[in-house]
């Protein structure tokens, strides 16, 4: 599996402003619906914010993989955030969130979802593919980093 065959370049975020989990998550479904404007962002915000009421996808070592599924949604959607100044993200460490990986699926696509969070969870453990990921210079850099893995 490649991370990039979901990730579309105009979704990778090097510089997120937001301070707080919520602006965080509301900065990038809005920038989602932007690329996806058939896509409620006001609904995948809410499908966040309850997933994040279940437990934090806040995993620790820097990284939060907020994740949920949209019944009107065709395909997945991946976007990969950069925080420069770390958000508290109520992680499972509470250690601020830098790295953020945010995957939107269909319903019916469970198997692939799952997929793609295993994918994530294991380059997110790679310390070069961290290294790298914080000293990408601006989105192409950092999309072209995505594809490398």
């Amino acid at each position: 599996m490649r991370l990039d065959e979901y990730l579309d370049p105009g979704l990778v975020l090097p510089t997120l402003k937001s301070t707080t989990k919520s602006e965080v998550l509301r900065e990038m479904t809005g920038a989602i619906a932007v690329r996806h404007p058939h896509l409620d962002a006001d609904l995948a915000l809410s499908v966040l914010l309850d997933r994040e009421g279940l437990g934090t996808t806040g995993i620790g070592d820097g990284v939060a993989i907020p994740h949920g599924k949209l019944p009107a949604l065709s395909s997945i959607i991946v976007l990969v955030g950069r925080s420069l100044h770390g958000v508290d993200f109520e992680s499972l460490d509470f250690k601020p969130c830098n790295i953020f990986f945010l995957v939107l699926a269909p319903e019916q696509m469970t198997g692939i979802h799952l997929r793609i969070l295993a994918h994530i969870s294991r380059l997110i453990k790679d310390d070069s593919f961290r290294k790298d990921f914080f000293e990408a210079a601006d989105s192409d850099a950092l999309y072209r980093l995505l594809q490398s893995y």
